[in-house]
């Protein structure tokens, strides 16, 4: 495997992981479901390459929520730090949470998802990111 190019940790840094090739992409989401599981108005994940997640301590604390729809919700159960998010489907298909970094990841949000569920109570940045009702599709 190749040198880690990322490394990041849950709050009580239990879990430590790292990335072997730089992220993708980023985006907002703006879904319900984000704001329920951050407390926040929306949260900001890096969609990574197939297999270069390897999770370096506390696998065993590596728990996920599993929805009716959506993506996997993966955190740690000591803490309840959010991780990352896992496709129900095609498990290699993850969006770590840009928070979790110990350093800056190299890559910045492009695009905001859900906005048609935006919280009222928090105005979307004018940011000139492209914006999309539902999930991005592209």
């Amino acid at each position: 495997m190749a040198d880690p190019l990322l490394t990041g940790a849950c709050l009580c840094g239990a879990v430590r992981f790292e990335l072997t090739e730089p992220p993708l992409s980023a985006g907002y989401c703006h879904c319900t479901r984000c704001q329920r599981r951050t407390g926040t108005a929306s949260s900001v994940s890096a969609n990574i390459v197939p297999g270069s997640l390897r999770i370096l301590s506390g696998e065993e604390l590596v728990t996920d929520y599993r929805p009716a729809e959506g993506f996997l919700k993966v955190f740690c159960a000591a803490c309840g730090g959010a991780l990352w998010s896992r496709h129900p489907d095609d498990p290699d298909r993850i969006g770590v949470r840009m928070g979790t970094f110990d350093s800056d990841p190299g890559v910045r949000p492009s695009y905001r998802q859900y906005v048609a569920y935006a919280a009222p109570w928090e105005t979307i940045a004018d940011d000139g990111l492209p914006r999309f009702p539902e999930r991005r599709t592209t």
